[in-house]
């Protein structure tokens, strides 16, 4: 499993963190952007390429997006065919652990304006940790989903 990260400059900082911190923990991470801290830069430039990279094995491969809350980033990453993007900006992370088991999501797209360096990193683990539970309703639905247009 590869994880795809992207971040604009709203996320650059977190998303730098978070490289370092999986690849200690052993998980193998490919950086799609920014990799440098423009403030004049555009999220999708960033995005895009995380989701495409999902989009080619959605099953196995993962992302990870981070802008200022998160939004607009799952709302480009979702426009590509395959990628079930979702979004966490604080609060109780029991949101995570559904949207892998329930919903196989497979990008985090993370509110970097409104959680901590601690808890996005734990945030990350926790929803790295769950699988889908392929239990036939939830099968059911995300195929209603991807068969949509």
């Amino acid at each position: 499993m590869t994880i795809y990260i992207g971040a604009d400059h709203r996320g650059y900082e977190l998303k730098e963190k978070l490289i370092a911190f999986l690849g200690s923990e052993g998980f193998e991470v490919e950086d799609m952007g920014a990799y440098e801290h423009d403030p004049s830069d555009d999220y999708p430039d960033f995005i895009l390429p995380v989701a495409e990279a999902v989009s080619k094995d959605p099953f196995s491969n993962q992302g990870i997006v981070l802008g200022r809350s998160g939004q607009g980033e799952a709302m480009a990453a979702n426009r590509v065919r395959g990628v079930r993007a979702a979004v966490f900006y604080g609060g109780d992370d029991e949101v995570v652990k559904l949207s892998r088991v329930d919903n196989n999501a497979n990008v985090l797209s993370i509110g970097a304006g409104f959680v901590s360096e601690e808890e996005a990193k734990k945030v990350v683990l926790k929803w790295l940790e769950y699988d889908f539970s392929e239990e036939e309703r939830h099968e059911r639905r995300i195929k209603k989903i991807e068969e949509y247009n």
